[in-house]
């Protein structure tokens, strides 16, 4: 199961794609009342709509970093040293991935959509991380099933 041209392309994808989310969520635990978290978090200038959207914000940033996170990393190291831990891992990130971004897209499509456009919300803001939650889990279990691609 040693590491194919497909599995450093969803690593590099997976990286490019969490590291500012990450750096977003580290602000959100070190300076959750600050004017920088919420520019980031909700958008320049403008406030949290009410309690539940802060504590939702604020619960989603540690649940990355006590979860997502280790998931993604040790399951990163797993693939790239070929175990089929690794896989196993990447398939649980990869299905967090997908499982919050489809609850996201409930409760925040009518909010970061028409701030963000079309573009950058189906790309960046929502779009990449279902990309790399079900490319992840479907590679994971294709790899798992002994398939190499």
């Amino acid at each position: 199961m040693q590491p194919t041209i497909v599995t450093w392309v969803l690593i590099i994808f997976g990286a490019i794609t969490m590291a500012p989310l990450l750096l977003a969520q580290t602000i959100m635990i070190v300076k959750p009342n600050s004017q920088q978290a919420k520019d980031i978090l909700v958008a320049k200038g403008e406030d949290w709509r009410d309690k539940t959207h802060f504590r939702s914000a604020l619960g989603l940033a540690w649940a990355d970093w006590l979860l997502v996170v280790p998931l993604l990393i040790s399951g990163s190291i797993g693939v790239i040293l070929g175990h089929a831990w690794g896989y196993v891992l990447w398939g649980a990130a990869g299905s967090i991935s997908l499982y919050i971004n489809i609850v996201l897209w409930f409760m925040e499509k009518e909010y970061v959509y028409p701030s963000r456009g079309a573009l950058a919300y189906y790309s960046y803001y929502w779009g990449f991380f279902v990309y790399w939650g079900v490319l992840a889990l479907a590679y994971s279990a294709i790899r798992l099933s002994g398939i190499e691609l």
